[in-house]
């Protein structure tokens, strides 16, 4: 269903505050300047045993000015909505260029911000891909589903408590800049989530598995069932929490695996995601949440994995979360390789670091979190591409003597350079003679990003692709916080190393 950008958006003075922003940046020397206006809703609910225990509903709402003046970055926003206070912003952010210049000059650097060259865009407007928005939905309504499901998983054996969450989202942005680009646009997104808990009465222990639905970039249409099977996943979740609780534990060893999407989006998120930003590898994230080990030199000869590893970077994925029409520097959305035949061939890329690195264009991945941030290089919905046969999860089971079947996500842990890691996940299934035979617990695999990838002997067709992510992928400082998908199908792994999760920790 195609949607207008909201008339209440619309309605605020966008043109007047980029122009005379815009106006004033020209009118100092700048030699690139932008203007950002966005507004951005967060509400959320949250339930405890099918009772409310808390909601919130903001709205950030505010423009920014960002400029290139002698050479150097200057940023600065605004709440104020009139042209005098937004050509003020810009004096702002010119004022701040011009102190970083003399800061990067008495450093020795000659170092200047040049960026890419982009087509100018003007006019466009672009919506993503939704029925209904969740914010014309009522309030009773979406906590009323929400108790709901979790009354139903209540009522059924074994099931101690039940939390239940919703979060949403609606997007507006304005940009302008003084190359002639001119986008409006808007997106929704949402992600639901319940969890039942399980206690055994005798012993204490206790266990959870929580619902394998991913965040989406959807309406409410999703919680009616448009995209997951709801009823389907609420009806099965007792009967696998109870086989989890009496499962037995792990024998440590190295074993082969079947990872599925809702576990794998993950891996590629943290080992393929954030190693191939190009900031990061440059050394430009050092500082915070680390560097990666997928350096510069590396492109085009770097053996990430095997030879079917096929992994792109999409800004254009349906119903993607960091799906967009224009980035926060106004590129184009784009969809290109990152990993081709198991060789590092791309990177994600802003207008700078493409500029700096030699890249003709930036693929589209800057953005902002708030009008009150400064656009960052933040990652696409970065994927693994299936097999372009039909080959279901089961034919890659069956294809197994002694392995392990992982499905959902739940802790990780990887380095700074994002090579060394270990993954857990929501339930795990012994595989002998190619079949399965029963869950086992306290799994976790551990590899490196080349080891792993370099393992993986085949993946699953189209039909066992799913677009997995998550609304919290936190970069940059002051910190920032983006949502993102990940697709992948099911895949086969050999010869991976599993601990035993307990005997790790001392429980044991």
């Amino acid at each position: 269903m195609h949607h207008e950008v909201d008339q209440s958006f619309l309605e605020l003075p966008l043109r007047a505050l980029a122009d005379a922003a815009l106006a004033r940046a020209r009118s100092l020397g700048a030699e690139h300047a932008d203007f950002r206006f966005e507004r951005v809703r967060y509400a959320s609910w949250r339930l405890r045993d099918a009772r409310p225990s808390g909601s919130s509903d903001t709205t950030d709402l505010g423009y920014a000015v960002r400029v290139v003046h002698g050479g150097a970055w200057g940023f600065a926003s605004g709440v104020d909505l009139s042209p005098d206070a937004a050509a003020r912003v810009a004096s702002q952010a010119v004022s701040m260029a011009r102190l970083s210049a003399r800061v990067i000059a008495a450093a020795g650097s000659d170092e200047r911000v040049e960026l890419a060259d982009e087509p100018a865009h003007a006019e466009r407007t672009w919506v993503s891909s939704y029925e209904i928005d969740p914010f014309e939905v009522p309030a009773e309504e979406k906590s009323g589903l929400l108790a709901e499901w979790s009354a139903r998983l209540l009522r059924a054996d074994g099931v101690a408590h039940v939390d239940a969450s919703l979060m949403t989202v609606h997007e507006n942005k304005f940009y302008a800049d003084t190359a002639g680009t001119v986008t409006t646009q808007q997106r929704v997104r949402l992600h639901p989530a319940l969890t039942a808990v399980a206690v055994d009465a005798e012993s204490g222990g206790f266990d959870s598995m929580r619902t394998l639905a991913p965040p989406v970039g959807r309406g409410w249409e999703y919680l009616r069932g448009t995209g997951w099977d709801w009823d389907g996943e609420l009806e099965r979740i007792p009967g696998l929490l109870a086989e989890k609780m009496r499962a037995p534990s792990v024998r440590a060893g190295r074993y082969d695996l079947v990872v599925d999407p809702s576990n794998l989006w993950l891996t590629i998120h943290e080992s393929i995601g954030h190693a191939t930003e190009l900031d990061r590898a440059l050394g430009y994230e050092a500082a915070y949440a680390g560097t990666s080990f997928a350096t510069f030199d590396k492109l085009g000869s770097l053996a990430y994995g095997s030879p079917v590893m096929h992994v792109t970077g999409d800004r254009t994925a349906e119903h993607g979360l960091a799906t967009i029409g224009y980035d926060d520097e106004g590129v184009e959305a784009q969809s290109w390789d990152l990993v081709r035949d198991g060789t590092l061939v791309g990177y994600q890329l802003d207008r700078r670091i493409a500029r700096l690195t030699g890249f003709e264009r930036s693929n589209g991945c800057a953005y902002a979190d708030s009008p009150g941030h400064v656009p960052v290089q933040r990652m696409a919905n970065v994927s693994l591409r299936p097999d372009a046969a039909d080959v279901s999860a089961q034919d890659l089971i069956a294809g197994v003597e002694d392995g392990i079947y992982v499905v959902g996500d739940r802790s990780w842990s990887i380095d700074m350079q994002r090579y060394n890691f270990q993954f857990t996940g929501q339930r795990f299934y012994r595989i002998e003679h190619g079949r399965l035979a029963g869950q086992l617990r306290d799994v976790a695999y551990q590899a490196t990003t080349t080891d792993f990838w370099g393992s993986m002997e085949a993946v699953g067709g189209p039909r066992t692709y799913v677009l997995g992510g998550a609304f919290n992928c936190g970069k940059a400082q002051p910190g920032q916080v983006a949502s993102v998908s990940h697709g992948c199908p099911s895949a086969l792994f050999r010869d991976v190393n599993i601990l035993n999760t307990a005997e790790e920790g001392g429980s044991q």
